[in-house]
């Protein structure tokens, strides 16, 4: 965490703050448009703002923002809510949905159902995985939220033989509460991703491979440093002084920006980095 607060603070002392965010672009308050190619670790993928920032909206200002069950949400796995119902689309697959804080609490929720089929999934991962046959999967929403937020999909069948007496033990006891606007929020997020997932493909990344794969291997759309990590801190300012925002952590890929073009990458053209 300290290293995106440091990181924000030298995007703030370069361009001030983000005044909006839209598609993979950051607007700040000096006028310079930000490509973003972190997206916040993943979780804006599908782009800043959209549809579930709308939904969000319309549920928040209902009111219904309390820790109670609502419309997104259903008492203590009784009913199938929106949100199992849309991560049984994503997965082709009957799912239960458990949400968690942090990564390291849905991993060990997830291996205390299933040690042996247990994984952590992104959209568009190089390596090939039928999710139909993993028990458990573990993954961040693509929600641009501010906060960690980690679903666990669990099958069903198994999520079926857990009684309250097992919900209330360790590994389950970090399990979060989702409020209705959140709820909804991340539902649609799930929704979007699997249409994305339709639309998206190799066409929409290789387009860069000119300029980027300089600096990066490219697998789908993730983008994993050839940089040596002894000079990856240097490299990241060096793109924010391009104009692009970069995953400033080594051992998180960057992201192909859906929705730029090669423009965007014109000052790092002109300005190469040397390593």
């Amino acid at each position: 965490m300290s290293q995106i607060v440091e990181f924000a603070k030298e995007i703030y002392s370069r361009f001030g703050t983000i005044k909006r965010a839209r598609k993979c672009f950051l607007y700040t308050a000096k006028g310079v448009r930000l490509t973003d190619l972190y997206q916040e670790g993943g979780r804006a993928i599908l782009g800043w703002a959209g549809s579930v920032l709308t939904v969000f909206k319309n549920v928040l200002e209902r009111g219904a923002s309390g820790s109670y069950f609502t419309d997104f949400s259903s008492p203590c796995g009784r009913e199938a809510s929106r949100l199992d119902r849309a991560l049984s689309a994503l997965f082709a697959d009957e799912r239960k949905a458990f949400v968690f804080s942090s990564k390291q609490a849905a991993l060990e929720a997830a291996i205390s159902l299933s040690q042996e089929s247990t994984s952590v999934w992104r959209p568009w991962n190089p390596v090939s995985l039928d999710t139909r046959t993993i028990d458990c999967i573990v993954f961040a929403p693509a929600f641009p939220w501010a906060g960690d937020i980690f679903i666990l999909a669990a099958k069903s069948s198994l999520a079926e033989k857990l009684s309250p007496e097992i919900l209330s033990q360790n590994h389950f006891k970090g399990e979060t509460f989702l409020a209705a606007p959140l709820a909804a929020a991340v539902t649609r997020s799930v929704y979007d991703l699997v249409k994305a997932l339709q639309e998206r493909e190799e066409k929409h990344w290789f387009i860069y491979d000119q300029i980027l794969t300089k600096y990066w291997e490219r697998k789908g759309p993730y983008l994993f440093p050839k940089v040596p990590e002894s000079k990856y801190a240097d490299f990241v300012l060096h793109c924010l002084d391009s104009n692009l925002v970069i995953s400033p952590d080594y051992y998180q890929p960057s992201i192909v920006p859906f929705g730029a073009d090669k423009g965007n990458f014109t000052l790092l053209k002109n300005r190469p980095f040397d390593f």
